[in-house]
């Protein structure tokens, strides 16, 4: 028979790993009577750890969050994806936190069984990572993931790329992480529409305020509406460009900066914003395949006279 430690510690790893368990549901993975159970469940409540629990059709255990942060069970794949997580964000990317991560880091490392801190070491030294082009603030970034899982309206001031800072009365609706920035997805009470705001332009404190019924998600959802804003709407110039290759292997290389629709067998159509064509074409021909641009029209010009800069600077010597 399981002792009753070894028992407990498995109790903790069930209620940690999802939201609500039924009475029936844990004494069948524990193999224990109901009796048991409430006697185990009221050993963790001595140990700090606050559940809830329902009677009736449909009651069960619930792990609720407490005053303090109770210690934590993680399975070998979940100590894996924390331990490059902290590693990741120990680089700074989001500021004010780079002290706590590395304390939780070693927190982790001193208690990690060696294998998996083998392959913690073996994973993140082939990781090559770029530098973080800029920082978010962590009491900026907590504000507004509160501000959006309570549904409540935000006032601050930003700046949009080199233009003066104007005040934005939003409805926020959730927060993603793209290239290296973290984005606020909102309706804009001022512009009737939805707006992606870099976190990092935001100037000072947001303020929060009333709450708000929230709406729909824009078409395809915020991800969807953020690598829209970020690859095309956000440049001067929108273009779609076909190149002569799968989609399956154009993809996974343009990642955030352009969508990519199959167009047949061997070729597909890119559709992003660059700013200004000759940027576009250089950018597409590192790709290193052929291409087309589809739109804008009269793009001839532009590709001439990218070519001739190109060929000129392979006649020097030394190229």
């Amino acid at each position: 028979m399981v002792g009753t430690s070894a028992r407990l510690l498995r109790l903790l790893s069930l209620l940690q790993g999802r939201r609500a368990w039924t009475g029936a549901e844990l004494t069948a993975r524990l193999e224990v009577t109901p009796r048991t159970l409430r006697r185990d469940v009221d050993r963790l409540r001595t140990l700090g750890y606050p559940i809830a629990s329902t009677t009736g059709v449909g009651g069960g255990y619930r792990l609720g969050a407490g005053s303090e942060l109770p210690p934590l069970l993680l399975d070998d794949r979940e100590a894996l994806a924390v331990a490059l997580g902290l590693r990741a964000a120990a680089a700074g990317a989001i500021a004010g936190l780079e002290d706590a991560t590395l304390g939780a880091l070693t927190k982790l490392d001193q208690v990690m069984p060696a294998r998996l801190r083998r392959k913690v070491g073996a994973l993140h030294g082939a990781i090559v990572p770029l530098p973080h082009r800029a920082s978010v603030d962590v009491g900026t970034l907590s504000l507004l993931a509160g501000a959006c899982r309570d549904a409540e309206r935000l006032r601050f001031d930003y700046r949009a790329r080199e233009a003066e800072l104007t005040k934005r009365r939003v409805e926020p609706a959730g927060l993603v992480s793209a290239g290296f920035r973290w984005y606020l997805v909102a309706w804009d009470l001022d512009r009737g529409d939805w707006r992606t705001f870099r976190v990092d332009r935001i100037a000072g404190a947001p303020a929060r305020g009333e709450t708000f019924v929230p709406r729909p998600p824009p078409p395809g959802g915020l991800s969807a509406y953020v690598e829209k804003a970020v690859s095309v709407e956000a440049y001067g110039v929108r273009a779609r460009v076909r190149l002569h290759a799968p989609a399956s292997e154009i993809a996974p290389r343009l990642s955030w900066y352009g969508r990519v629709e199959s167009d047949g067998p061997d070729r597909c159509t890119v559709t992003a914003g660059a700013p200004s064509i000759e940027a576009l074409a250089a950018w597409m021909s590192s790709l290193g395949v052929d291409f087309e641009i589809l739109e804008p029209a009269g793009t001839g010009d532009a590709l001439r006279a990218l070519a001739r800069r190109i060929r000129r600077a392979a006649r020097r010597p030394g190229a």
